[in-house]
């Protein structure tokens, strides 16, 4: 059996990322989703191991130490997530390939570690004025929680240039065929 492979999609919040990996376990049944760990508490319906590994901020903090997470960020509210090094190396020995939806600092950390076993894809709005508008009908956000992201978005844009392919996703569709066909040019290399 052959090593699997990871392909890691990044993009600001509102991006169609999280739309655009759906797709992906639809078309590709050897692609697997890595199961992040987290500090928060399980909402309705989540089950630990499938959901997320949910972990006590205090063993977080001694994987941390251990250096046993490929990236991981605190984010609003102070939950802490992160991608364990383990349950990557797992799946790519068994033969998968690994899809992982993280943030940008942490997928150029996988890039790093991964080399040329991983593929990043940045997906990226047509402009800022479109990004905005696409968070703002979400209607999910407050005024405070929409210029974070927004402020966030404006630094991650900065860093797409480091991913091995930027694909604009002005219309689903063709930013999707673009993904996929990259996908699968990467998984038959």
């Amino acid at each position: 059996m052959s090593r699997g492979k990871i392909i890691i999609l990044v993009s600001p919040s509102g991006g169609g990322k999280s739309t655009i990996a759906k797709r992906l376990f639809t078309d590709f049944e050897d692609l697997k989703f890595s199961v992040s760990a987290t500090t928060r508490a399980p909402r309705d319906g989540e089950v630990d191991g499938k959901h997320y590994h949910f972990i006590p901020r205090t063993k977080f903090d001694e994987l941390i130490a251990a250096e046993e997470f490929l990236e991981w960020e605190e984010f609003y509210g102070g939950s802490r997530y992160g991608t364990l090094r383990s349950e990557v190396d797992k799946k790519l020995n068994s033969g998968y390939f690994i899809l992982l939806d993280i943030e940008i600092k942490g997928a150029l950390n996988v890039k790093r570690i991964y080399g040329n076993e991983s593929l990043g894809l940045f997906i990226k709005p047509p402009s800022f004025e479109v990004l905005k508008q696409r968070l703002m009908a979400r209607g999910t956000e407050s005024e405070e929680t929409l210029q974070l992201r927004l402020d966030r978005a404006k630094e991650e844009l900065e860093y797409a240039d480091r991913f091995d392919r930027i694909i604009i996703n002005d219309d689903l569709d063709t930013a999707y065929a673009q993904v996929k066909q990259a996908v699968t040019d990467f998984m038959n290399s």
